[in-house]
């Protein structure tokens, strides 16, 4: 009886236990651009360990927002399932606290766009079994992270085929008010013209051009929506294609930790699409 009772109290616990296998690391990232190493976390599948040999995977970069970590995708929502389900690498590098990931013009030591976009790219390529090309990265990130997302994917479209924001600070200059943010836009006063020219929709035209998958959506009851939306317009106006999004919720972390399952779905879907004509036999199924 008691051998009986071990069976099914073992089996219990197996189909109790969730499926998802995947493996979370922390890794110190050097930059050169600003003479220090900062933290990552990295997140792989279950099949990365499965398929060692052969298989690379797409990589999906997801940028905090502001006075948040390296550690808050991971501390505050299911993020790591979403590398199994959908067969994707995750990279949460750490931004600043209040970076805005610019390169600053009035903070030298403040470059965060070159630490991520490409710093933190080529550590990942070097280290990792991705798939080394834009049309198998995507980045997002909330808040100051969707801002950062978007500005890094605009500066450097051959290095991302696909980009999202959620409840993205879309115009800085709604946000003048944040600590620390005139260290690296400058005085809102005297360098407005650097304010005006650093908004996401002054710049949408190069989505466009750029061909770079896009999805933004922002919560109807967050204070940043009315920007989300003119963004939204002016990417219409333009005919830029993007999926745009507005689901009930605030600028908290229930919304985002939804909102984050339709992105990566969303690049998930861009990852397959290439990698169907791209003809890649080693690139890992994306289910």
């Amino acid at each position: 009886m008691n051998l009986a009772r071990a069976f099914w109290l073992t089996l219990a616990l197996f189909v109790a236990s969730p499926a998802w296998a995947y493996q979370t690391s922390v890794v110190t990232i050097p930059s050169e651009a600003m003479h220090r190493s900062l933290d990552a976390t990295v997140v792989v599948p279950d099949q990365y360990a499965r398929d060692a040999s052969t298989a690379r995977f797409p990589v999906v970069y997801l940028l905090h927002g502001s006075g948040g970590d390296y550690t808050d995708w991971t501390a505050n929502s299911s993020i790591g399932k979403l590398a199994d389900r959908y067969h994707v690498i995750l990279v949460m590098p750490d931004g600043g606290h209040e970076s805005w990931y610019i390169d600053s013009p009035f903070d030298p030591r403040s470059r965060y766009e070159t630490y991520v976009g490409s710093e933190v790219v080529s550590y990942i390529d070097a280290h990792f079994r991705t798939v080394a090309t834009r049309d198998a990265r995507a980045i997002t990130g909330l808040s100051m992270g969707g801002f950062g997302a978007l500005h890094i994917a605009l500066d450097r479209p051959d290095e991302f085929g696909a980009a999202g924001s959620i409840s993205g600070a879309v115009d800085p200059r709604g946000s003048e008010d944040e600590p620390g943010i005139a260290d690296v836009f400058g005085d809102p006063a005297r360098h407005a013209d650097f304010w005006n020219n650093e908004t996401i929709v002054a710049n949408a035209r190069t989505f466009g051009s750029a061909h770079i998958a896009l999805t933004i959506d922002c919560g109807v009851n967050d204070s940043l929506v009315e920007s989300n939306r003119t963004l939204h317009e002016k990417l219409v106006e333009l005919g830029v294609p993007h999926d745009y999004a507005e689901r009930p919720g605030g600028h908290t972390w229930t919304y985002w930790a939804n909102a984050v399952q339709y992105q990566v779905l969303f690049f998930a879907g861009a990852f397959r699409r290439n990698a169907a004509g791209s003809g890649n036999t080693a690139v890992a199924s994306l289910g």
